[in-house]
């Protein structure tokens, strides 16, 4: 509502002079009853009371009001709320007429027919509270009462908290003052309408709105008089008469202010009569603060850690958390919760919560990136002896607190993935025996072999003799020594860039991009793999895991949008290969054959050593789900699945086509009516190209430093002789191709070093 432009006229005038009289009396210049001589109040007390209320501040701005934020479903069902005071802001139409008449009767009747201060209310409660032994409590009018909620709500430490409550007559006059500067720049509507959205209900209730939610579970235009009377009644006293604790009390301050509303000639007496002797009618809405409890807990984590790194909400992450507890936003999520009760379900089926394991589950759309599920077997909670735990283990550390787990054989797509960009057929073979002995540095890294001369080991459980498999068959029965090979002949440069273009979170290539590589020994999260896994559903094209869609502010207005951020990282024609192999994982004879479904879908299982973790990450064109089983104690450090009981059944050696398949495919079988009949596409030789990346700029870096950048994008490097350049001895002078331009993954770039 528009402010108010001060004049003074001489009602103006002679009002004030009535405030300040007024004030003179509270500050002691009535005594005993009796009013000194005007002469004297002006002379003396007006003096005195004008000095002090000149030092303060001319007026109180009117920051917004702290709001709680709603966390919508992908249907715009709200899932959670976050607030530091659950407070709804409604204008004053929205509230019920009735509303605004009870709390003017009981508050302040004359409300609009004075001004900052009630003169004869003032009054009459200093002879009261000086009959009575009191101090300067009681007498205030709405817009003090206003001025007083504002400075406490503003208050940002506890002295300011403390000066905004205390009960001192400099107090008071900072009040009347902050008061008057409210009357006069603004309306009565607009006090009214603060001051309802202001004032505390009790039981957690700020503001008209969430009290009318909380108590009966309507809105505040739909209030009755019983209600409108009992919320009215609240405000004097909030925690004394709060209705959920003392019944009795709540209902005789009502009736107090039923009373007060007869006398008033607001209601008709026969009204309060008949009202006074009505139940409360409670019918008490808890808005539970933060993720625990709520449909999707974890996936609810999940969203407010993602908020809280997004720089756009914020400079810092505690300005972005007050954005969030306070700023009214309405967060539309990516969420499904007919896929997350699924996910929940099959979760916990599996894997009891106080089991030796931890069981966790992830949903992503090809094609969007959004995140429609995650769950895991521990819920949110701080009881640990009954399984409950804050770790979000299903997200990657960035957003989780979980280190990650090694996901077995579910990486050998990423070789696969490089073998076909590279263009090796899909009958590439190679005799597999059992076991096979490998120097690690007969692997290409991408500055030259891979530097260590250790001589691994490599086993298959699948395999006897020492037959031959192409792509397909080494795949379908995940022949370690065929992938070892398979590895040798990519290297492993391309095989780790594309993973981490394909969504994997790696960050230490010392340790991940390793001959051990295709064997999963990197740590990653179910949702990563779930991410990775639909990129190959979509033909190729990765797409950002998003789990918000969507920022409104208090007004309804877009704050933010976070839109799909998808891009092509391997030629449609390699992952149509890839999706072809995996498909067949699922039929005839294949490891997921038990775990069809009713419509075209694909697989890889994945067993890491010990059997510490096994996983099954499947898809179908339109959903790709990544279902994981760990050994973890109730601390959760990994043990071995082995001889443990899980989900009520005893382990003999877990697989991922036994432990965490079956997860998958009761999670997948819940929703496979709501997922479209589509196929993969078959695999064709049309898409000859190359996928191509643009050369990042490394002029001005270190050698080492750019070589270690430009082969996290797959690229190959080799070093040039030097040159001079304007550039600090040492550091890259340029590069071919130079930086903007394009070219294969795969490729080789040459840096030329600087001679200064």
């Amino acid at each position: 509502m528009p402010r108010r432009r001060p004049h003074l006229t001489f009602g103006t005038v002679i009002s004030h002079l009535g405030v300040i009289i007024a004030v003179s009396a509270v500050l002691g210049v009535l005594a005993a009853g009796l009013v000194i001589p005007l002469v004297g109040a002006v002379g003396y007390g007006t003096n005195a009371t004008a000095r002090s209320m000149q030092n303060l501040p001319e007026e109180l701005k009117a920051a917004p009001l702290a709001q709680r934020t709603r966390v919508l479903d992908r249907d715009g069902n709200p899932i959670a709320t976050f607030y530091d005071e659950n407070r709804v802001n409604v204008p004053l139409r929205k509230v019920a007429p009735i509303m605004k008449r009870a709390i003017i009767a009981i508050e302040d009747y004359r409300f609009y027919e004075h001004g900052a201060l009630d003169v004869k209310g003032t009054l009459r409660a200093f002879v009261n509270n000086q009959t009575s032994g009191g101090g300067t409590q009681g007498g205030s009018s709405i817009t003090q009462q206003m001025a007083k909620m504002t400075q406490l709500t503003q208050a940002r430490t506890e002295e300011e908290r403390k000066a905004a409550t205390e009960n001192t007559y400099q107090r008071k006059i900072q009040e009347l003052r902050h008061a008057i500067a409210f009357e006069q720049n603004y309306s009565k509507d607009w006090i009214l309408e603060r001051y309802l959205n202001l004032a505390y209900f009790g039981d957690g209730a700020y503001g008209v709105q969430a009290a009318a939610r909380h108590y009966f579970s309507v809105n505040a235009n739909q209030l009755n008089t019983v209600q409108a009377a009992t919320l009215a009644g609240l405000v004097k006293n909030p925690v004394g008469f709060d209705p959920t604790r003392f019944k009795d009390r709540a209902i005789a301050r009502r009736n107090v202010v039923l009373n007060r509303m007869a006398d008033l000639n607001v209601i008709a007496p026969e009204t309060a009569e008949r009202a006074g002797k009505m139940a409360l009618g409670l019918k008490v809405s808890k808005r539970r603060n933060g993720c625990v409890g709520t449909d999707a807990a974890f996936f609810c984590d999940y969203v407010r850690r993602y908020l809280l790194a997004d720089p756009a909400l914020g400079k810092t992450v505690a300005d972005r958390a007050q954005l969030i507890n306070s700023g009214g936003l309405t967060i539309k999520t990516t969420v499904d919760l007919d896929y997350q009760r699924a996910a929940d379900r099959a979760v916990k089926n599996t894997v009891g919560k106080k089991d030796e394991a931890i069981g966790a589950l992830a949903m992503v759309q090809p094609g969007t990136g959004d995140v429609l599920a995650t769950a895991q077997s521990r819920p949110m909670g701080r009881d640990r002896k009954a399984g409950e735990t804050y770790l979000n283990y299903v997200v990657d550390s960035k957003y989780g607190d979980s280190g990650g787990f090694q996901a077995g054989s579910t990486f050998k797509i990423f070789v696969l993935a490089a073998a076909l960009e590279q263009g090796l057929p899909t009958s590439t073979s190679f005799v597999s025996p059992v076991e096979m002995d490998i120097p690690s540095n007969t692997f290409p890294d991408c500055e030259g072999n891979y530097a260590s001369s250790e001589v691994h080991t490599w086993h298959n459980s699948t395999t006897e003799g020492k037959p031959r498999f192409d792509m397909i068959k080494g795949t379908r029965l995940s022949v370690n020594t065929y992938f070892a090979q398979l590895e040798r002949k990519t290297g492993l440069c391309e095989p780790y860039a594309l993973a981490k273009a394909m969504g994997v979170d790696l960050t230490n290539p010392g340790s991940e991009r390793v001959p051990t590589f295709t064997l999963g020994v990197a740590s990653v999260s179910p949702l990563e793999m779930a991410e990775a896994y639909a990129t190959v559903a979509a033909r190729g094209k990765h797409c950002e895991a998003r789990p918000v869609t969507a920022i409104l502010n208090s007004d309804g207005k877009v704050f933010k949008d976070y839109r799909k951020d998808c891009r092509q990282v391997m030629k449609e024609s390699s992952a149509d290969n890839i999706n072809m192999i995996l498909e067949g994982l699922m039929t005839g004879d294949g490891f997921g054959a038990g775990l069809a479904l009713d419509k075209p879908s694909a697989g890889k299982t994945g067993t890491i050593n010990s059997n510490m973790a096994v996983w099954f990450n499947g898809y179908t064109p339109t959903l790709a789900t990544a279902a994981m089983v760990a050994g973890a104690n109730s601390s959760g450090q990994p043990v071995t699945l082995n001889g443990k009981t899980v989900g009520g059944t005893t382990i003999g050696e877990a697989f991922g086509s036994t432990v965490a398949g079956p997860m998958w495919a009761e999670a997948m079988r819940a929703i496979q009516d709501q997922l479209p009949y589509e196929d993969f596409t078959p695999p064709s030789s049309s898409d000859s190209g190359q996928i191509e990346l643009d050369i990042p700029d490394v002029t001005g870096m270190s050698t080492r430093r750019a070589a270690q950048q430009l082969a996290s994008q797959g690229f190959y490097v080799s070093i040039g002789d030097r040159q001079p350049s304007s550039e600090r001895e040492g550091t890259v002078a340029e590069t071919s191709p130079s930086a903007g331009e394009s070219a294969p993954r795969g490729s080789t770039v040459y840096l030329y070093p600087s001679s200064g």
